[in-house]
């Protein structure tokens, strides 16, 4: 897959996402558009989860570790392209090192992604 098959295949997920990671809570209106984005991808929560601590999760808590880094809001392009180059090298190796510790790269927003996730179960009709 070359970099612009993954912006057009997740790049309008990611960049909804992304604001799990900011220095606030997300409003109800976030929420609201990540549901909405979510949906337009047929994805089951499962997979979602791995896209979360896979894909998302390395470059996105970098963010949050980092004195210097962007807290109210993401530079969308250079966001980007950050999740683009992680994810052109997430084979292998690599891919088995990220799971095993996607515990620590998800768990200062664990409590948004299931926050989320509970609202897409809602609104598909599904149980967690």
């Amino acid at each position: 897959m070359n970099a612009q098959q993954l912006v057009d295949e997740r790049g309008d997920l990611w960049l909804a996402l992304a604001p799990l990671w900011l220095d606030r809570e997300p409003s109800e209106r976030d929420y609201a558009h990540m549901v909405e984005v979510v949906q337009r991808y047929d994805m089951t929560l499962n997979e979602l989860e791995w896209m979360f601590r896979l894909e998302m999760a390395p470059v996105m808590s970098r963010h949050q570790l980092s004195i210097a880094s962007e807290w109210r809001q993401f530079n969308d392009r250079k966001l980007m392209q950050q999740l683009v180059n992680h994810n052109m090298r997430l084979k292998g190796w690599r891919r088995k090192s990220w799971a095993l510790f996607s515990g620590l790269t998800t768990m200062m927003v664990r409590h948004r992604w299931n926050a989320l996730m509970n609202r897409v179960a809602v609104a598909r009709g599904e149980q967690i």
